[in-house]
């Protein structure tokens, strides 16, 4: 029997970012847009971005046509605080404009909600950070990376910074990344900080070969040894509890929002888009599909009707169940105080379950859409691959989720920092 060889390094990719794509929208343009006419912008785009779907899973990433299209519509200044220029548009908007990308492509509309989000985590810095940062460029498209934990070290007026991190979800059209890393100090906890880090200072390396969500191109991140100023870090643990220096900065309650409940939100987001199409598509191809051995269509089909019925119903709810979140971690944010540990535990659930919702709507129609729905000219069978793979993100970990409910139902405190 042969040897086993290792495994090949990974190739280092270069950040694709195209700065050149003329999406930096005037201050009149900016001024007279409204919440609603974003969200017209971002549905008409759902043709483009279903036409460029398998182009990006052939290239494991958002489809640079696709791409540059969104950002022209103005959404990544969606969550930019005023003060630098953004829209500083509410939750409820935020949800309108990123779910027709999310119906359309759930890996580019996955993508962008996140990238749109980050631009909110990037608010949550100290005032100088984001004076660099926002003063440089009226936004970012930065992927946030935790998973594992870099590690640094402090040094003369900052840090410096190594690690690899998973889920580089953004880093394809980066010119930023934030990344957590651990820093110890004798006698103390180690604490978990955010590192703001230029993309010219980090490796992409070719490691997203998944199965679904494919065009994503959530690549991992390599920092080697880099230095990072002091003004250019955040305290996640304030930013948990929507007591960040970003809140303090600035007036509008969603910058005092608790961290979890709002990236739970965000990644609902193009799960329930993937729902909703999925929905759509099963629709309307009931009354194209014939029944085998009679002249019936599917349609007529009283089983067919009723899983179309429970997947619309399931989606439905999912998407209530998100958006009431949505409502309440702003209503966290107006309260001025730290939030209770049991309400960002309880929105964590209740999002993780708007989640299994969408996923079971999607199962529904694809299990009675035959073996047709597997071709990979069928948008059903990617649905089903990427809904998978958004549940399985750790944020909606239902039975993790559920039992740190339970636990604050009756008391116990939580056995897990993820709240």
């Amino acid at each position: 029997m042969a040897p086993m060889t290792a495994p090949a390094s990974p190739t280092v990719l270069s950040s694709r970012r195209d700065t050149a794509a003329g999406d930096w929208l005037g201050r009149a343009e900016l001024d007279a847009l409204t919440p609603a006419a974003l969200t017209e912008r971002t549905t008409a785009l759902k043709p483009l971005l279903a036409a460029h779907a398998r182009e990006a899973e052939a290239f494991r990433h958002p489809a640079d046509a696709a791409w540059n299209a969104i950002r022209r519509t103005g959404a990544f200044y969606h969550l930019v605080p005023r003060r630098y220029g953004g829209l500083e548009f509410g939750v409820d908007a935020f949800i309108d404009a990123m779910l027709p990308l999310g119906e359309a492509c759930a890996s580019t509309g996955w993508v962008a909600a996140f990238c749109v989000e980050h631009n909110w985590m990037l608010a949550q810095f100290p005032k100088e950070a984001q004076d660099e940062i926002f003063g440089a460029s009226p936004y970012i498209i930065a992927p946030g990376v935790t998973t594992p934990p870099g590690r640094a070290t402090r040094v003369t007026g900052g840090y410096r910074l190594t690690g690899q991190w998973k889920w580089g979800t953004g880093v394809m059209h980066a010119d930023w990344v934030l990344a957590a890393g651990l820093v110890f100090t004798d006698g103390a906890p180690p604490a978990m900080l955010f590192f703001a880090v230029p993309i010219a200072e980090v490796s992409i390396l070719d490691t997203w070969h998944v199965d679904g969500m494919i065009g994503t191109g959530s690549n991992d991140i390599a920092i080697r040894d880099v230095f990072v100023p002091g003004h250019r870090t955040l305290d996640m643990a304030l930013m948990r509890d929507g007591a960040s220096p970003g809140a303090a900065l600035h007036d509008n309650p969603i910058y005092r929002m608790p961290m979890l409940p709002f990236l739970s939100l965000t990644a609902a987001i193009p799960a329930l888009g993937t729902a909703r199409a999925a929905v759509a598509c099963f629709r309307d191809r009931l009354s194209q599909r014939p029944v085998f051995g009679s002249d019936l269509k599917q349609a007529d089909k009283p089983a067919a009707q009723m899983r179309l019925a429970m997947a619309d119903m399931q989606a439905r709810t999912a998407e209530m169940l998100v958006r009431d979140v949505g409502r309440k971690v702003v209503a966290l944010g107006e309260q001025r105080k730290a939030h209770l540990v049991d309400e960002r535990i309880a929105l964590r659930l209740q999002v993780a379950y708007a989640v299994d919702l969408c996923r079971s709507a999607v199962r529904l129609v694809s299990e009675a859409s035959g073996a047709g729905a597997h071709f990979t000219d069928n948008p059903l069978q990617r649905a089903l691959r990427d809904i998978n793979v958004m549940a399985s993100h750790i944020v909606y970990d239902l039975d993790a989720a559920t039992e740190a409910h339970g636990r604050a139902l009756i008391g116990l405190p939580p056995t897990s920092t993820l709240v």
